[in-house]
Formats: structure tokens, sequence, C-alpha cells
């Protein structure tokens, strides 16, 4: 996950470091140079409504016919903005659609700074946050959150696989991360590992853009990039298969949709649309559209 957008355990660190440190989807869309819009084809079915989760939701969220969401869209696949520029889409997008449908609501996403979210669910501005947000203890001491995805560190090289490379065997080759991500930090640990056992320190190429490292990537200048697992499973979309993901994520957590407390059912009525998603294949239908099913969990829930 990325080190200062969607990780860190304390919204404050974000909004001290998130001009220092990109996030993975500010500088570029992980295409590669595909279409980013190229994912998105094909409509999805309206969810239908839940009477009794309905019932559920706070008059002060459903009174208005909406459910707003703060998110900050510049995070593909998960939340980036589309070829217009203003059309807000990706996975969270969609999972969220689905959910607010489930609800018998209808969805509004509204982009935000990252560092903005959460004091925004706090000032009642938004009623969810859906960002990648990493559910951690320091997060739910001020919001409830409610788990939907699991994200990680991905290896990712040519189709094929070519050089047989696996994350124990990276020492001596060429490897790509973007700039302010944990993989920066990840890399460097598992090059020093290397010269520490007398093997060739890693060949680290960092750039500033994520659609740099996956371009170095399809253009033979390194042999493999890291990545979070769902930026990793969208190359491979967005470069017509050009790249290959290997093996499992590593180092993954749970991303987790945003509400404020003490809002009587809302957060049982939200993990009941996500595990009803779940139950009828909608959930898995918009993963796959993304390329991130690796990254599907088979039970939500809410830290509070």
């Amino acid at each position: 996950m990325h080190a200062t957008t969607r990780s860190l355990p304390t919204v404050l660190a974000v909004a001290a470091l998130t001009v220092v440190l990109a996030g993975c989807g500010a500088t570029g869309d992980g295409s590669g140079g595909a279409s980013p819009d190229s994912a998105t084809a094909g409509a999805l079915p309206a969810a239908p409504k839940d009477n009794a989760l309905a019932a559920m939701v706070p008059a002060s969220v459903a009174s208005d016919g909406k459910l707003v969401f703060g998110t900050d869209a510049s995070y593909p696949p998960n939340e980036f903005t589309a070829q217009d520029g203003t059309t807000i889409i990706g996975m969270d997008v969609d999972l969220g659609t689905a959910v607010a449908q489930k609800l018998g609501l209808t969805p509004e996403f509204q982009n935000s700074a990252f560092s903005g979210i959460i004091p925004g669910i706090e000032g009642a501005r938004y009623e969810l946050g859906m960002s990648s947000f990493t559910v951690n203890d320091e997060r739910v001491q001020t919001v409830d959150m409610v788990s939907y995805f699991s994200a990680g560190t991905s290896l990712a090289v040519k189709a094929g696989n070519p050089d047989g490379i696996t994350a124990d065997n990276l020492c001596g080759r060429g490897v790509g991360v973007q700039a302010g991500t944990v993989q920066v930090d990840d890399i460097a640990a598992r090059s020093k590992a290397c010269t520490d056992a007398g093997k060739a320190a890693i060949q680290v190429t960092e750039l500033q853009q994520q659609t740099d490292v996956t371009l170095a990537l399809t253009s033979n200048r390194i042999a493999a990039m890291l990545a979070d697992s769902p930026v990793a499973s969208y190359a491979v979309t967005t470069t017509s298969g050009a790249v290959e993901v290997v093996g499992e994520p590593w180092d993954t957590a749970p991303y987790g949709i945003i509400l404020g407390k003490n809002q009587g059912q809302f957060a049982q009525a939200v993990q009941g649309a996500l595990q009803s998603l779940m139950a009828d294949g909608t959930y898995k239908t918009i993963l796959e559209k993304w390329n991130v099913a690796n990254g599907a969990i088979t039970t939500s829930e809410i830290s509070s």
C-alpha cells in the first residue's frame, strides 16, 4: 500500500507528507500507456434494494435519498478520474455504488484530498469515505471501518516470466518501484539482504510515475517491478497481458469503508450490503472487472 496516501497509521501523518510523497495514482494511472477507461467497458446491473438493510440507515443519511462518499480519485484502479478528467471511476466506485443501491440510495462521489476525508466524515460533509483506507487501530479510534478488500505488495514481470523471477531471487536484477511508496523501503531492505549475504545488490529504478515503472518493464529496461497488489493486477489489464503477476501479495491488510461513530445501525447496514453483494456474485463481478479479484475477502467485518 502506498506509503503516504493509503497506509500511514494516522491522518496527521498523511497530511504532513502527502505533498512530498505523491499517491500511486496522483502522477500516473498505472496503465503503461493504455487507456485507463479500457477497463470500464460494460455497465454493471443495478444491485437490488434490500429493504431490511435500508431501514437500518439513519434518517439523517437517508432523508435526501443520496449516499455521499468522499474519495481521493488519484489511485487507479481503485479510484481515479476517467479520460474526461471529471468522472470518478474505479473498483471502489463500482463497489460503493452497489452498496448505495442495496441501501436504496443514489451514490454521489466527491473528490477530496485524502487527508481531508476523515475530517469530512467527522464534520458530516461525507457520509462514507471510500478511498483505499487501510484498517488500523489508530483510525478506528476516531471512525468506524467496514472491511471490503485485502491489499499488499505484488511482484510483476514480463508475461511468461522468461527469467524465472520470484520475490526470493531479485539479487542483481533490475527492479522498478514508484517513488514514495512502501515498495521503496521493501526493495531497499531486500537489496541490503542481498549484499549482506555476499550477493549483488538489486539494481533499483525509482520513478515518479507508476506508468513509467510499468513502461520500463514492458520495454525491457527492468526485469521486474513491485507495486500495490491492485495496481500490479491493473497493469496486466492495461498492457493487454504484457505484464504478469508472480506469486501472492505480501504484507497484506484490509481496506475499509470509513463512517462516523455513534450512528446507530449504519455500520451494520453497510456491512450487510457488502456481505449481500458477496453472496449474490456482484462483488466478484466488480473485482474481476478491474482485474483485482486476488484481493477478494469472504467476510466483511466492522472495526469500531
